[in-house]
């Protein structure tokens, strides 16, 4: 049998080919326009982008190719898998684009991490969004359903990132509130278009703030029935463990009577099968390139019921590597 006669599908091929297709849509700023199942056309995507015509229709074409979405008719409408294919290549997205500096220039980073550290700084909206990919079956969905059975009526995420977790909670939730906190410029823009596409900008604050702030003003959690915070906490890790802490203090201060933490992090080298390899590049580049501690589980359940948090309980993650800690304040 011959190479062209071999029916085994080539998944690494399928995802690296995906993963580019999409990275380019979310730089063009088409992938808005097209990723909630909306039908479009040519016009209509020219208009929204600004782009060349005959440019869009080409990107559609190489959509249509690879089977990213259906035409019918001169319009175009995501495939059925979309959603799969759009989570499958936010790995490949994070692990290869979004820390691109710690790939291209590992000996730099190996031989003087402090000094490649102020050379060679990650793209936080590439971060941001590889890492909305990701979470979208990967950690929002456990994430989620804790939080709308809290019923919060009012809800704040540190690092919110785009606030596609937040969005989502106020659409189903029609009378919740949220605030979105997020030192990224980019993403905070981004943030506040999403809530705008969404139709629920008015029940949205974003501010463009630093985790750590919250340790010497908590105003952005004042009054929350949840906070989440996803996969920040450790960026403090290890010197500023003591703002952390009074974070966490701040976080468990600020939530009403019977409020809940819910975090989400990574935990270190997993060897469990399922998640032993992503596990491993993700404890790798935080400890080698980006000089960060990440904690095992008994330790976040110590730093949370040290906060004065209670009824600490540790739920795993689809994402390899993430595990979410779900604290009560009484």
């Amino acid at each position: 049998m011959t190479a062209n006669q071999n029916p085994a599908r080539e998944t690494a091929a399928d995802a690296a080919g995906a993963a580019a297709l999409l990275e380019i849509g979310d730089r063009i700023g088409v992938l808005p326009h097209i990723d909630k199942g909306q039908r479009v056309d040519v016009d209509r995507l020219v208009s929204a982008t600004g782009l060349p015509r005959q440019s869009v229709a080409n990107y559609l074409e190489a959509l249509t190719s690879a089977a990213l979405v259906v035409e019918s008719d001169g319009t175009y409408q995501v495939a059925s898998d979309f959603d799969q294919i759009l989570y499958e290549s936010g790995y490949l997205s994070w692990a290869l684009n979004a820390n691109r500096p710690f790939v291209e220039n590992a000996v730099e980073f190996l031989t003087d991490n402090v000094a490649a550290g102020k050379r060679h700084s990650r793209d936080g909206r590439q971060v941001a969004v590889s890492s909305q990919w990701m979470g979208s079956f990967g950690f929002y969905p456990v994430a989620l359903r804790t939080i709308l059975d809290a019923r919060p009526s009012h809800v704040v995420d540190l690092g919110a990132g785009t606030a596609r977790l937040l969005i989502e909670i106020m659409l189903t939730l029609q009378d919740t509130t949220a605030v979105a906190l997020d030192l990224d410029a980019e993403a905070c823009r981004e943030a506040q278009l999403a809530a705008e596409r969404a139709g629920v900008a008015d029940r949205i604050t974003v501010y463009e703030r630093s985790i750590q702030s919250v340790a010497s003003d908590p105003t952005p959690v004042k009054d929350a029935d949840v906070v989440h915070a996803g996969f920040v906490f450790h960026d403090m890790m290890p010197e500023e463990e003591d703002i952390a802490d009074r974070t966490l203090a701040n976080c468990r201060d600020a939530l009403r009577p019977g409020g809940m933490m819910a975090l989400t992090e990574a935990v270190p080298y997993v060897p469990d099968p399922r998640e032993r390899r992503f596990s491993a590049i993700v404890t790798y580049y935080h400890q080698q390139f980006m000089r960060r501690r990440l904690l095992n589980e008994q330790e976040w359940t110590d730093k949370l019921l040290s906060a004065g948090f209670s009824d600490v309980r540790c739920l795993p993650h689809r994402f390899p590597t993430g595990r979410l800690f779900i604290a009560k304040k009484h």
